[in-house]
């Protein structure tokens, strides 16, 4: 969990997000947040979050994760049970915002928790102690997955799914990956552009021969690693290129193009 911070986390807004965001906040409505990995989502909701001066709390979903993980449970100490609340739930006592970030990951089973924060009734029943959460005015819920990693397995209900608003992100248009890149590492302009040129060229192989796109992320890896002083290939071929893929073969292919790119 981040705690409140009078330093915003820099964000290079693409589109509108930014003023939705806040016209979600202050109408209290739930939001939801699709997009490839890597491209900014958790960065966002960070800089939202300060930039509104509110805590946040961030939950990285998975297979194992129960309700009890998200609202808490009974604990014993020093002899005695005492209830421990999960961040969910001190989320809603603080008036914080509640971020659950990959939500598909959840089991269905734990995400059913989040239905009565998420329409007009904005409570947590916490059925272990019997106590009903309102939610205060300053509360949010934002979740967020991956569209390209869902399958019948791993997608959203729908009956969640409509209880949200929401907004697509994607990796950003060139220029304004060059200035993320180059404000995160403070490389040059020309080193920017070569990886921003080669993560489109890796881009345009998602689908056929990479289950994942060479993300923003990766690019700011990549540059950092330049900026200390490693070589451009080495460290494009450690921060991108390894991260993609675990086949020999392909990672030999893909650093064809990145030498290409970037030189030898």
């Amino acid at each position: 969990m981040s705690e409140k911070s009078t330093d915003i986390p820099y964000y290079q807004a693409q589109n509108n997000e930014v003023e939705l965001f806040e016209h979600a906040y202050n109408n209290q409505l739930p939001l939801l947040i699709k997009g490839p990995t890597g491209c900014g989502k958790t960065r966002f909701i960070e800089h939202m979050a300060a930039k509104l001066g509110r805590p946040l709390y961030t939950i990285a979903c998975h297979d194992d994760l129960t309700a009890a993980d998200l609202v808490g449970r009974h604990l014993i100490g020093d002899g005695e049970t005492y209830w421990h609340d999960g961040p969910l739930t001190k989320a809603v006592r603080e008036g914080a915002i509640c971020y659950l970030d990959e939500v598909v990951e959840a089991r269905k089973d734990t995400t059913v928790v989040l239905h009565p924060l998420s329409d007009d009734r904005r409570i947590l029943p916490i059925e272990r102690t019997g106590e009903v959460l309102k939610a205060p005015p300053e509360f949010m819920l934002v979740v967020s997955y991956n569209p390209g990693y869902q399958n019948l397995l791993k997608g959203m209900k729908p009956s969640t799914r409509q209880r949200f608003i929401a907004m697509r992100f994607d990796y950003p248009d060139s220029e304004t990956e060059i200035k993320i890149v180059q404000k995160e590492t403070e490389i040059d302009t020309t080193t920017a552009s070569q990886l921003i040129d080669l993560a489109h060229a890796l881009r345009i192989l998602k689908d056929h021969d990479l289950e994942e796109s060479a993300s923003t992320r990766l690019l700011v890896y990549a540059a950092t690693l330049i900026k200390s002083g490693c070589n451009p290939v080495e460290a494009c071929r450690a921060a991108i290129i390894e991260p993609l893929s675990d086949d020999e073969e392909t990672v030999e292919a893909l650093m064809e193009v990145v030498k290409a790119k970037l030189g030898e």
